[in-house]
């Protein structure tokens, strides 16, 4: 069990400096990327699937094996909980890593996949990376540090969410219409597409990136774990955007998220949660 039983605040004050463990899940990223494009649009890339019908990747157990084994070496105090191997160590620091954000589209060799690491201290996000190695791409976080991510000319920016302050004027990524459907959310999703002016799917961690930059007002999905979201919750939130679940909390447990610029959260919020009338 990684997220605490009492409620937690993502925005909680924190007196510690996180600068050593930033620049330990860089280097988590680093060695995580070695491994993962080692075998990326490999011909012979053995999959199987797993009990919950989802796939795996020789790829993804291999990524997540080199994470631990870095972290033995640095941080051996430290718990591990990965989407592979389960949960390791019992400490109020705990590393929160998925190896391969994205399996479907790295075994069909589509490279918008991505590393998550994260670094939970009591049941909080503190630290978060999310490395997408095919792709050129790197977006990190720690409370306190801000959000940064690269450039295309080796550089450093800083990550801050848009201004946008209506619905009308909003982006939004809503991952797929059947996830929502499945939830029992279709009339939201609905809802919330006729009231935004532009709606797309663009699926797992990246929209949660886009938002970061700016380029999003919204991203919501359901049936996420806490190794799907948790390195995203400081990237979001060092931004200068929000990070709830679905319902308005802030945990990682309850199987749902939804991020936005801050200034609409609570409008995005009502919203998705207005109560229909009736048909007479």
């Amino acid at each position: 069990m990684t997220s605490p039983s009492r409620p937690v605040s993502f925005d909680a004050p924190f007196e510690g400096d996180l600068q050593a463990d930033l620049d330990l899940a860089l280097r988590l990223a680093d060695a995580a990327d070695a491994a993962s494009m080692s075998r990326f649009d490999a011909a012979d890339l053995d999959v199987a699937v797993k009990p919950d019908a989802s796939h795996v990747t020789e790829a993804d157990l291999a990524t997540e094996r080199e994470l631990r084994r870095v972290l033995a070496a640095e941080r051996p105090a430290d718990g591990v909980f990965g989407e592979e191997y389960g949960t390791s160590g019992d400490s109020a620091r705990q590393w929160i890593i998925d190896p391969i954000d994205g399996t479907a589209n790295y075994l069909k060799g589509i490279p918008m996949w991505t590393t998550l690491i994260a670094l939970a201290i009591d049941g909080v996000p503190r630290v978060g990376v999310a490395s997408q190695p095919a792709l050129g791409r790197r977006w990190w976080a720690a409370k306190g540090l801000g959000a940064w991510t690269n450039t295309p000319d080796g550089g450093v920016a800083p990550l801050a969410v848009s201004a946008v302050s209506t619905l009308a004027e909003a982006s939004v990524s809503f991952q797929s219409i059947r996830q929502w459907d499945d939830a029992g959310q279709l009339d939201a999703v609905i809802r919330l597409s006729r009231a935004v002016w532009r709606d797309r799917g663009y699926g797992d961690a990246w929209p949660y990136m886009l938002l970061a930059e700016g380029r999003l007002e919204f991203v919501a999905e359901f049936g996420v774990k806490e190794y799907d979201i948790a390195a995203l919750v400081p990237i979001i939130t060092e931004a200068g955007g929000r990070f709830t679940s679905f319902a308005g909390r802030d945990s990682l447990s309850e199987r749902s998220s939804l991020a936005t610029n801050g200034v609409l959260h609570t409008k995005f919020l009502d919203l998705l949660h207005a109560k229909t009338e009736a048909p007479a």
